[in-house]
């Protein structure tokens, strides 16, 4: 069992910066990929990046790519999302979720937590 909690979402202006955090409890997140991915109004969720179990191997959305970047520390069971050059369009509620494999599917991911609300104003 993993429970997930983010946090570091908030309000910004276009071009800025935001840091997501993803704290994980439970044994078994060192084994688990973990992945972000976000939900707008009206619209689907959507992945946005993923992460291997161990770090080696990373994956991103192409509308995110070069702005975004994934990282974990299985030391402090934590996944982040440093979002930089942010658009208007970035915003959503931001999730992250572990699962078997690091898949931009979202049913590839068992555990997710609630969510962080990300404002990028223009």
């Amino acid at each position: 069992q993993v429970q997930l909690v983010e946090s570091g979402g908030g309000l910004v202006q276009a071009g800025g910066s935001l840091r997501l955090s993803c704290a994980a409890s439970g044994r078994t997140f060192s084994s688990a990929a973990t992945g972000w991915f976000r939900q707008a109004p009206g619209k689907e969720r959507e992945f946005v990046a993923a992460i291997s179990r161990n770090g080696g191997n990373t994956y991103y959305a192409d509308s995110v790519k070069g702005r975004f970047t994934i990282s974990r520390d299985n030391a402090k069971n934590t996944v982040y999302l440093q979002m930089n050059s942010l658009k208007p369009e970035d915003t959503a509620v931001y999730y992250c979720a572990a699962g078997g494999l690091a898949i931009p599917n979202p049913s590839g991911y068992a555990y997710w937590g609630q969510g962080t609300q990300v404002t990028v104003s223009s």
